[in-house]
């Protein structure tokens, strides 16, 4: 019946009706991986409507592609947007980079009440679409707050109520952030039953792994063991080997993720396209030392004995991961004095004139989080070699994904990769190093991303799907934003659509908000 439909929707175009816009004179990269081909591309309605030669004077509004890619939008699987995208609802560091559809609630951190938050964005309305995770940490914090044991059984049922309610709000999965607090606490069966509520509901499981380092491995079976065990798809987030002894052992990690998929179970991974990491100044402290709360933390820090433990388990740290200093850890957004913002550890040690001492440097660390309040203080660590990240990326299974929120324009010292993720592939990646070529890439950025989050009718060009397009360069797009000068928006795209209505148009955002909410499998209820 439905296909029926739709066939009277096509012809009814035959007896002179205008489509809404018709993109021509481009070479269309359709998102399946297959070569581009010239055609022009029909839109009506917010769906592609029809693809092939299509004259001018059946649209409305022509867009002529000047030989350029059309490709379907971008779906970054992996950001962190709550908070961000109400504050700033044109997304446009993510529209410059070709992205029309964000999934967040990544790394175990999303909004607790999923509807609610979908309520919030759609009060102003925002430019892309967007699905959401719900996150362990936050589902945790919630039942047990910042206690460092094992959930009692009711405390169990109880997060397990919390995950089946927001897959029926329209979760697309849950995702874990394994080396943050709450969620580093948790034992594997604990995620494993949480996952399999996730499960139930047509759900993915999304982690940041326990460890990326010299533990990666143990980390990435514990990830495969859980989609095991709950029978649940897995999304390895933002894969990477974060640890110089263990540089170029990329090809056995991406290994054991091709053995999974041997055996049967779906797992799959996404990187962004940089040497270095961004998360907290906190990760680098012992996850014990910050249990139970900004109290209990403040006072082990204060108490000589608790100290002299941290600073010690934190210079093992650097010995065991080859470093002498932490030069590699460059702070990002400092809160309680933006002088620091763009300087690593060891130059604000030499800044205030302290003895050039690893243990003078981890010392400071605790003072710079007291100094905060134990607000978060955002950093950017090199912990990356340039070869495993091409290891990574030439894997087949492999998606493209910022770990990016909404970009404050000109505040702090962010990572690139919130400004130029995905034209950094396309330019560096695909254009310079020929790692992969430009039909490979589109599909890690649109039909893989789709088919992972079960986003059915996003991803590829093809009528009948959503008109979440694309129109770039693939000779001049380039990413700007570097880490020395970051806030630079992404160069090469002269459009981008969502949803059939043109947010980017010639190479600028015009403040349109054709956003949607994309629900999960598993929603209950009407979606607005």
């Amino acid at each position: 019946m439905k296909s029926f439909l739709y066939l009277l929707f096509l012809s009814s175009f035959a007896y002179g009706q205008s489509y809404d816009l018709v993109i021509k004179n481009g070479r269309v990269v359709d998102g399946t991986g297959n070569p581009w081909y010239y055609a022009d591309v029909a839109i009506q309605n917010g769906k592609v409507a029809r693809i092939g030669q299509i004259p001018a004077t059946d649209a409305r509004t022509v867009i002529d592609a000047k030989n350029q890619i059309i490709a379907p939008g971008f779906i970054d699987v992996h950001t962190h947007v709550e908070g961000s995208l109400q504050d700033r609802p044109g997304a446009e560091n993510f529209l410059y980079d070709g992205v029309t559809t964000l999934v967040t609630g990544n790394c175990g951190s999303s909004a607790t009440n999923l509807r609610l938050f979908y309520d919030s964005l759609r009060i102003n309305g925002f430019s892309p679409n967007l699905a959401s995770m719900i996150g362990h940490n936050t589902v945790r914090l919630k039942v047990m707050k910042m206690a460092f044991r094992e959930p009692t059984a009711k405390e169990q049922t109880e997060m397990e109520a919390l995950v089946e309610q927001a897959m029926k709000d329209g979760a697309v999965g849950l995702s874990t952030g394994l080396i943050y607090t709450p969620g580093t606490y948790a034992r594997t069966p604990e995620i494993v039953n949480l996952a399999k509520m996730a499960s139930r509901y047509g759900g993915v499981y999304a982690s940041h792994m326990r460890n990326e380092g010299q533990e990666v491995k143990k980390a990435i079976e514990e990830a495969i063991q859980i989609g095991r065990e709950a029978q649940i798809p897995v999304e390895i987030s933002h894969f990477k080997v974060a640890s110089k002894p263990i540089w170029g052992s990329s090809a056995e990690t991406v290994g054991m993720v091709e053995a999974a998929r041997r055996e049967g179970l779906d797992v799959t991974v996404d990187q962004y396209p940089y040497t270095a990491s961004s998360t907290s100044l906190s990760s680098i402290v012992p996850s014990w030392a910050l249990a139970d709360g900004d109290s209990a933390t403040l006072a082990r820090f204060r108490d000589p004995a608790t100290r002299t433990k941290i600073r010690k388990e934190m210079l093992d740290g650097l010995k065991k991961n080859d470093r002498k200093n932490y030069d590699y850890a460059v702070v990002a957004y400092y809160p309680a004095d933006t002088t620091f913002n763009g300087l690593s550890i060891t130059r604000i040690n030499q800044k205030l004139g302290r003895k050039a001492k690893a243990d003078v440097e981890a010392d400071l660390v605790l003072e710079l989080m007291e100094k905060a309040a134990m607000k978060r203080i955002q950093m950017v660590y090199h912990t990356m070699s340039e070869e495993d990240v091409a290891t990574i990326m030439r894997y087949p299974n492999t998606m493209v994904a910022s770990d990016a929120g909404v970009a404050r324009y000109q505040s702090g010292m962010p990572h690139p990769r919130g400004y130029g993720t995905n034209a950094r592939v396309l330019g560096r990646y695909v254009r310079e190093k020929k790692v992969i070529p430009v039909e490979e890439a589109v599909r890690r950025m649109s039909s893989l991303p789709a088919q992972r989050f079960k986003l059915d009718d996003r991803g590829i060009l093809r009528p009948g799907y959503a008109a979440d397009l694309v129109i770039f360069d693939e000779k001049t797009v380039s990413d700007q934003s570097t880490y020395e000068a970051p806030h630079a928006y992404s160069t090469g795209f002269s459009y981008v659509l969502v949803n059939g209505v043109p947010v980017i148009e010639n190479g600028k955002h015009n403040g349109k908000r054709p956003g949607q909410v994309l629900m999960g499998k598993g929603f209950v209820g009407k979606a607005e």
